[in-house]
């Protein structure tokens, strides 16, 4: 197309905005254009009604009543300020509603269009459709948590349209009364649909409306198609993201009630026993772990602690935590010896859970009694505690026991071992959370670290474990833990 002739001089009768200049796109020569004819000419308006437009052009020569097709056309940087004002609206929306409503006004100011409808088809069967979005309008429906609200029509052009899977225009549309989309339609003269694909198919589509007969330029329909179809891919993301934002919103909730459920079941509050300070702390990687420790009084003034870690992390392994919790407290009789406290898990969870789930328990079980300071226990594969022994300056690794971890075979035994503990032993019993922790250059924390907090005597059990969970961090200097951590700290006084 040429360049657009600017007139020498502008006379506007009507009193409108003549700043507003219209390009004429249609392909008539007719003589009624004078030296004009088959060119690009600006047309300034005269007179307007529903129809016909008059102009004044050139050097003030009038085109009397001539009903042309033509599109509102302004300054590139105009039309570029705009585009980019939508794009910075919509890129801070997070709301799809909100994005739709705002990218609709923002793209009426480029391409005018008389009337919008929006369609979809999504688990529907042909011939049945819904209205999702109607310019005419007073209140907008969300189509995606409000689906009942929304008109569900059968047939007529608009189903026809819908399922073709490909674009349509109409330049004379006919609209007869008895089509399901009478009100939506009628007064319109040309219509374009506009396929929106999703894996392949047109679930949804946009239908744009004009008065005018053959109003649409088809040059334009290719543009029109893709940069709909990349605006409904991003409303699609929008969406998606927000139904996952939903339904992460509801597992928190969710996990955040396994991890209280789970805190219940360890102890409210230490024991205090005779000639033994007593320190724990647990923390699981997420919401919910497998690690477990708990305190058992017993006959003739005797206690047991038992600490464990189920294999895996998360939920699964807090629900099995809670299945181990549940078993422990069932023991008959008193919780004693370890060994046949140990014994008695491993028969019912190999025969009852771990068998179907292919999970296992590493444990550590001890019964101790504070007059003989005599520490009785057995090992089904965990961790060995770490004891100092101030007085001798020695850390010694109670690792004289030992056995399969619980729910491996039914049939397993688990043996016993003894150890006397004196006045000022540290102990440490812990979870691989806790050897396991990484630093940034993938090494791990191991039990030469423990021993050396352990090097420090003469601190109480809460300076003890402040130690060693400030070593532990330290070592992993920020990097996240991705097991869980669960220490208890004994202290013989």
């Amino acid at each position: 197309m040429n360049e657009l002739i600017s007139p020498k001089r502008i006379i506007c009768f009507d009193g409108g905005n003549c700043n507003r200049p219209y390009r004429l796109i249609t392909s008539n020569r007719s003589s009624c254009f004078g030296d004009h004819a088959g060119t690009a000419i600006l047309l300034f308006p005269y007179r307007s009604d529903s129809q016909r437009l008059e102009f004044i052009a050139g050097d003030c020569c009038i085109l009397n009543s001539v009903a042309i097709q033509m599109t509102q056309v302004s300054h590139w940087k105009d039309r570029l300020a705009v585009v980019e004002d939508t794009m910075r609206s919509i890129s801070q929306e997070s709301d799809p509603q909100e994005l739709v409503r705002s990218y609709g006004q923002r793209i009426q100011q480029l391409m005018p269009i008389d009337r919008r409808l929006s369609l979809s088809r999504r688990e529907l069967k042909h011939p049945e459709f819904r209205i999702t979005r109607s310019t005419t309008w007073e209140q907008s429906v969300n189509p995606w948590s409000e689906k009942n609200k929304l008109p569900l029509l059968r047939g007529g052009i608009l189903a026809d349209v819908c399922y073709r899977n490909e674009t349509t225009l109409i330049d004379d549309l006919q609209v007869p009364a008895t089509d399901p989309a009478f009100e939506y339609l009628d007064g319109f003269r040309s219509l374009l649909a506009i396929p929106m694909f999703d894996n392949g198919e047109s679930l949804n589509a946009v239908i744009l409306l004009q008065r005018e007969k053959a109003a649409f330029d088809p040059d334009q329909i290719p543009d029109l198609v893709w940069r709909s179809n990349l605006f409904g891919r991003a409303t699609g993301t929008l969406v998606l993201k927000s139904q996952l934002e939903a339904a992460y919103k509801e597992l928190d909730r969710e996990l955040k009630s396994v991890a209280q459920l789970q805190h219940a079941l360890l102890p409210a509050e230490l024991p205090k026993i005779p000639r033994l300070e007593i320190t724990a702390y647990y923390q699981p990687a997420s919401r919910a772990g497998g690690d477990y420790y708990d305190f058992f009084e017993l006959p003739e003034g005797k206690w047991g602690f038992f600490i464990g870690d189920v294999s895996g992390h998360g939920t699964p392994a807090a629900v099995m935590m809670a299945v181990t919790h549940c078993m422990a407290h069932t023991h008959p009789g008193p919780a004693s010896p370890p060994g046949a406290v140990l014994e008695y898990l491993n028969r019912h969870l190999a025969t009852r859970y771990t068998n179907r789930i292919e999970a296992f328990v590493t444990a550590f079980y001890g019964v101790y009694d504070p007059q003989s300071r005599k520490l009785v226990y057995a090992s089904a594969g965990h961790n060995p505690p770490r004891v100092k022994r101030c007085a001798a300056d020695v850390v010694i690794s109670l690792d004289k026991s030992g056995g399969l971890p619980l729910g491996v075979m039914e049939d397993a035994e688990y043996n016993e071992s003894s150890f006397y503990l004196q006045f000022g032993d540290q102990i440490v019993l812990y979870t691989d959370g806790i050897t396991e922790t990484h630093n940034a250059a993938n090494e791990q924390f191991g039990e030469s670290r423990i021993d050396d907090v352990l090097a420090i005597c003469g601190l109480d059990s809460v300076e003890l474990m402040h130690n060693l969970l400030t070593a532990v961090d330290e070592f992993a200097n920020g990097v996240l833990p991705h097991d869980d951590r669960t220490v208890i700290v004994l202290r013989a006084t």
